[in-house]
């Protein structure tokens, strides 16, 4: 009996309906036949087949053998592991319950303009423009506010310079599939692409690598990763903040969560609401998500402990302790050793185990078996 060749309608099956699927539109990408679009409307955030090529089942040309839409696929089958190997040699051990790293960091960009612009201290501003400026990369895949930003609809786009990525800079807690800028930072002629996305994302370009999904997995040269609890539906923003509470999105100027919405306005003012009041928008695509901790990402970075200027980085691969390790000898950041948060990597090891258990049994191992020896 011929190996199985898994395609679409394995992926619509087994992911993109099951509830597994997070919306990275890591399929839509590596689609080399341009079967596969994507809709963000109405809290969707999910893949879709063209009827004209099989359906919204099936695929004509998965049939015919193409399998990359599944081997571009974060959440497909035994997906952990694959990424484990590909990027580390091994496995996890039991105790790496948010994956596996090189060191863990305080950092913050040094540069008051881009700490300003930036979340906790810039870094991901601060490694983007280095990486720019010092011929890492030639282009970023980030994302944007909508418009003149007044929507708060965070939308991907491409970043190539200084002013692209401050542009970028700041937290949206809507989801914004940073992926879909992809084919336009190949049009513009980038050959070496860093990705900027939650784990979801993240776990992408490594999983295609692993998979050898074609020539997008060979182009993406960096990923940087955000530590990411949930997103909310863009219906948060009138349903919860402007009905309940006044806060129009149009006259917002920044949000953060440090415990609670942080919500500051226009005006000057500054409110608070809490996180249990926003639970009932969280987006169906992170509701089985595992990944707290960007799991697969070069550097993963978030805002989490004491330090509310400084960013907790997770330095996971060669590639991303060459670039922290470069970017402090230029003293274009400034790093201290994350023994002066302790609370924060504590926070860290609680809030992935917490993502663990969202893994549902019958899935792929990886993800469960993790989530019930870690405690």
């Amino acid at each position: 009996m011929p190996p199985e060749k898994p395609h679409w309608a394995h992926l619509f099956r087994e992911v993109v309906t099951s509830g597994l699927c997070t919306g990275c539109a890591a399929c839509v990408v590596a689609c080399p036949y341009d079967v596969l679009s994507y809709d963000d409307s109405h809290g969707r955030y999910k893949p879709f087949h063209l009827d004209e090529s099989g359906g919204s089942e099936d695929c004509t040309y998965g049939e015919r053998g193409c399998t990359l839409c599944t081997r571009a696929c974060p959440r497909f089958r035994e997906w952990e592991p694959e990424v484990d190997a590909f990027l580390f040699g091994r496995e996890r051990a039991d105790e790496e319950v948010f994956g596996v790293s090189d060191e863990v960091v305080l950092a913050r960009a040094t540069d008051p303009d881009v700490s300003a612009a930036g979340q906790d201290g810039g870094l991901v501003s601060a490694l983007l423009i280095y990486a720019l400026e010092n011929d890492v990369i030639d282009a970023a895949l980030v994302s944007y506010l909508e418009g003149d930003g007044t929507s708060w609809k965070a939308v991907p786009g491409v970043a190539r310079t200084r002013e692209d990525v401050l542009g970028a800079a700041g937290s949206r807690y809507t989801y914004s599939a940073n992926t879909l800028a992809y084919s336009a930072a190949v049009e513009q002629g980038a050959e070496r692409i860093a990705l900027v996305g939650m784990g979801c994302q993240a776990s992408a370009p490594p999983i295609m690598a692993a998979r050898k999904a074609g020539k997008v997995a060979r182009r993406f040269a960096l990923s940087i990763g955000l530590l990411c609890s949930k997103t909310f539906d863009d219906a948060i923003f009138d349903e919860l903040f402007a009905e309940r509470y006044g806060l129009r999105r149009e006259d917002m100027v920044k949000m953060n969560i440090k415990g609670v919405f942080q919500v500051w306005m226009r005006d000057g003012s500054y409110h608070e609401v809490p996180l249990k009041e926003a639970h009932a928008w969280t987006r169906e695509g992170c509701k089985l998500c595992p990944d707290f901790a960007a799991e697969h990402a070069d550097i993963s970075a978030g805002g989490i402990g004491a330090f509310g200027d400084f960013t907790l980085a997770i330095v996971r691969t060669d590639r991303g302790k060459e670039l922290m390790s470069q970017m402090v000898g230029a003293g274009v950041i400034e790093a201290r050793s994350s023994t002066d948060d302790p609370a924060a990597v504590e926070l860290l090891r609680k809030l992935s185990r917490v993502s663990r258990r969202r893994w549902p049994e019958g899935a792929s191992k990886g993800p469960r078996r993790l989530a019930v020896v870690s405690g």
